[in-house]
Parts: C-alpha cells; sequence; structure tokens
C-alpha cells in the first residue's frame, strides 16, 4: 500500500515522463522494453540501461530509492536464475570454484551477465511507466493501443483485489492479536497460521463475487473511462520519434 501511495505521489509530480501523453509514453516505453529484449549484444544494452537512468532523472525518480525497490530485487532473482550459466555453459575456463572443484567459463559468465542487464533495463523502463503514471491512465493507455480488453480487466481488477486482500490480512491479525493472552507454541503458530489462509480465501471469494456483481449492476462493463481526455501535443511526437531514434541506434549498434 505504501509503495502504491508512493507511485501516485510521484505520478503527480512536475517531470519529463510524468508531462507526457500517456499512450504516448506507455508505447515509447514498451518499444524500449521490446528493444532491449531483441539486442543481443552488450554495448547497446547498456546504452539502454543509461537512457533509463537518464529518465528517471529527468523525472525526478531518486536512483537510489530505484536502485532498492527495483535494481536490487531483479538481481537477486534474476541472479538465482542466470547462476547455472555459470557452470553449465561449456567455454574458456575463467575461475574455479574452490573446494566444489566447479569450473567458471568466460562465455557463462558473458552469458549471465546479460541475462541480468537485459531483466535490469526492461525492468526500468517498466518501473518508470507505472512511477509517472496513475494506474487508471496506464489502463486508458494500453486500451486505446488496442490491448484486448480481457487483459485490461485482468490487470485493473488484480490491482484492485491486492489492496482488498491486504486490508482484509490486516483486520485479520490485529483482531488475532486483540486476543491473544499469551505466547503460542511453534504448532499453535502453524495452526493458526493455516486457519488464517483459509479464511482469508474464503472471504476474499465470497467479496469478490460481491464486488464484481455490484460492479456490474452499476454498468461496468470492463472499459475505463476517465473524467480528462488524453491530448497528444507535438511535443508528444517528438518525443516518440527520439524514442524511436534511440531503439534504432540500440538495434543498429548490434
Amino acid at each position: 500500500m505504501e509503495l502504491s501511495a508512493h507511485a501516485e505521489r510521484r505520478a503527480a509530480r512536475a517531470g519529463f515522463l510524468q508531462g507526457l501523453d500517456p499512450r504516448i509514453k506507455t508505447l515509447g516505453l514498451l518499444l524500449l522494453v521490446l528493444t532491449a529484449v531483441l539486442v543481443k549484444s552488450p554495448v547497446p544494452l547498456v546504452g539502454l540501461f543509461g537512457f533509463a537512468i537518464l529518465l528517471a532523472s529527468g523525472s525526478h525518480i531518486g536512483i537510489v530509492g530505484l536502485a532498492r525497490r527495483v535494481w536490487l530485487p531483479v538481481l537477486l532473482f534474476t541472479g538465482m536464475i542466470a547462476a547455472p550459466a555459470l557452470f553449465l555453459v561449456p567455454g574458456d575456463t575463467l575461475a574455479t570454484v574452490p573446494l566444489l572443484d566447479w569450473t567458471i567459463t568466460r562465455q557463462g559468465a558473458r552469458s549471465a551477465a546479460f541475462l541480468i542487464g537485459r531483466a535490469e533495463t526492461t525492468a526500468s523502463f517498466a518501473s518508470l511507466l507505472v512511477l509517472t503514471t496513475p494506474w487508471p491512465h496506464v489502463l486508458k493507455a494500453l486500451r486505446s493501443l488496442r490491448v484486448p480488453l480481457v487483459v485490461i480487466v485482468i490487470l485493473g481488477m488484480t490491482h484492485r483485489y491486492i489492496f482488498v486482500l491486504l486490508g482484509t490480512a490486516v483486520s485479520m491479525l490485529e483482531a488475532q492479536r486483540s486476543r491473544l493472552m499469551g505466547p503460542l507454541s511453534g504448532r499453535e503458530h502453524r495452526r493458526l497460521a493455516a486457519a488464517s489462509a483459509v479464511v482469508l480465501l474464503d472471504k476474499a471469494l465470497h467479496l469478490s463475487t460481491e464486488v464484481h456483481l455490484a460492479m456490474i449492476a452499476r454498468g461496468y462493463r470492463g472499459e475505463v473511462h476517465l473524467l480528462d481526455d488524453f491530448r497528444t501535443r507535438l511535443s508528444d511526437w517528438i518525443v516518440l520519434a527520439g524514442f524511436l531514434a534511440v531503439a534504432a541506434a540500440a538495434l543498429g549498434l548490434q
């Protein structure tokens, strides 16, 4: 909840990406994500990552916060996936792990580093979109780009029910703590946690059905409606052309 509120505050600030038409911004950043996936050389990938840092600085998004919330988790998660490549990819010996006698190859290290760099770059562009755009505007922009309605509904309802589940879980935790008279044993803790998970899922199922019926009764059909309309200016098209130039340069460098 705190991270979502932080993203909403960032999106309301004045900045480079915040001032763009959400449709142009979404299209441009998705194009850069696709470019980062397609490049097969480290030089353009490093250039794209540097461009992401430049966009973050121009949009008043702290590099330290971006590293803590995006880069470090992606590094840990992708690092676990890429670690076997250090030993499984055949090639020239780079180092040997003591005691285990595992050989790290130069080609394996390159493959692992490239996978991590690609994940960091794509996650950076995706995070910039979310941190500089209110969530309803993101959904509206995706729908304007002809994304299927079922995808928009899944994204919107998932985002909504994350907070419903969090609120219900916090309420249940406070209710449990207010009724405990003393410390519990490990077995009692595990039994209480299992029972709480079952109750939480049951509450979520009933609540989701009620909310869905209430939304349908009020005219919800999956479309995203906003009070303010999007307006594309000449500067937005110039920025989109700049994104296209960066993507073309990255693909051309390889």
